[in-house]
C-alpha cells in the first residue's frame, strides 16, 4: 500500500503469459492477464501466482476469452493459478470466459488461500464450443479444480471432469438440458448474506444461489449460449463487486 492505494510490490513474468496494468482511479489495483499465444493447446503450460498484502485490493481479469484449441493425441494443456490473500485484503478474480473447442484437452486448477478476515469475489465462466459455427463437442477432455481455503482449512472445493462426447452429456435433461455455457460465482465477504434474497428473485430458472456459511455465497448459472450467459452474469457481478467491472468485460 502507498497511502490508500494498492500498488505493485514485485513482478516476474516470462514466456507468452503477461500482466498488463491499466490505469485505475480508485484504491484497488487492476491487472489484466494476457496470453500472447492467443490460446491453449496440448503441451502448453501456464502458471500464475499472486500475493495480496494486508488491506490491499486486487482485481484480476483477462484481456479476452481464453480459448482451448484442438490438442494432439496424448497431450494436455495445463493452467495453474494460485493466490494468497492476507488479512483485510480483497481479491476480485474476474476472468472472461474460457471457450472449449472440439478436440481440446485442458487441465486447469485454481487455488486461493485466504487469511481470516480476507474477502474474495470469484467467477469462472465456461463456454462449450461455437454453436454459431456449427461446432459440436464430440471429443473433449477437460478437468477443472477450484480450491478456496481459509486459515489453511477448506472453505469451498469444486471439481469437474468431462471427457468424450460432451455435447451428448450436456443435452441430458438433468445435466444441463442442452446449455451451451455455464458460470460459477463465489463470494466470501462479511456482507455476503445480504445479496441472497435479491439474487434469488432475479436469477432465471437455470440459475441458483446458496449461502454455504453466513459469509460464503455460491452461485451457479446455465445458459443457452455465451450471449445469454453474459446478460445474466454481468449485473450479478456488478452487484457483488459493488461497482463497475473491468473495462475488458465491456469491449
Amino acid at each position: 500500500m502507498v497511502g490508500d492505494r494498492s500498488v505493485l510490490g514485485d513482478l516476474h513474468q516470462a514466456g507468452s503469459f503477461r500482466c498488463l496494468f491499466p490505469k485505475s482511479c480508485g484504491a484497488a489495483m487492476d491487472v489484466v492477464l494476457l496470453n500472447t499465444a492467443g490460446g491453449i493447446t496440448g503441451g502448453d503450460q501456464f502458471t500464475f501466482s499472486g500475493h495480496l498484502a494486508r488491506d490491499t485490493t486486487l482485481t484480476l481479469t483477462t484481456q479476452a476469452c481464453e480459448r482451448a484449441y484442438k490438442a494432439q493425441p496424448n497431450q494436455t494443456g495445463q493452467i495453474r493459478n494460485r493466490l494468497r490473500v492476507e488479512v483485510g485484503a480483497r481479491l476480485n478474480w474476474l476472468p472472461q470466459e474460457t471457450i472449449l473447442f472440439n478436440g481440446s484437452a485442458l487441465d486447469r486448477r485454481l487455488s486461493i488461500d485466504l487469511d481470516p478476515g480476507a474477502s474474495l469475489l470469484m467467477v469462472e465462466p465456461l463456454v462449450f464450443g461455437r454453436p454459431a459455427m456449427g461446432e459440436v463437442l464430440t471429443d473433449v477432455r477437460f478437468r477443472d479444480r477450484i480450491e478456496v481455503r481459509r486459515g489453511g482449512s477448506p472453505l469451498f472445493i469444486d471439481a469437474m471432469s468431462l471427457a468424450g462426447n460432451v455435447q451428448a452429456h450436456l443435452n441430458k435433461p438433468f445435466i444441463a438440458n442442452g446449455a451451451g455455457a455455464m458460470a460459477l460465482v463465489v463470494l466470501v465477504a462479511k456482507d455476503a448474506e445480504r445479496h441472497l434474497a435479491t439474487l434469488r428473485e432475479t436469477l432465471p430458472e437455470t440459475g441458483g444461489v446458496s449461502l454455504l456459511q453466513q459469509d460464503v455465497l455460491v452461485l451457479r448459472l446455465l445458459a443457452e449460449d455465451d450471449f445469454t450467459l453474459r446478460k445474466t452474469l454481468l449485473p450479478v457481478l456488478r452487484a457483488l463487486h459493488g461497482g463497475d467491472l473491468p473495462r475488458c468485460w465491456m469491449i
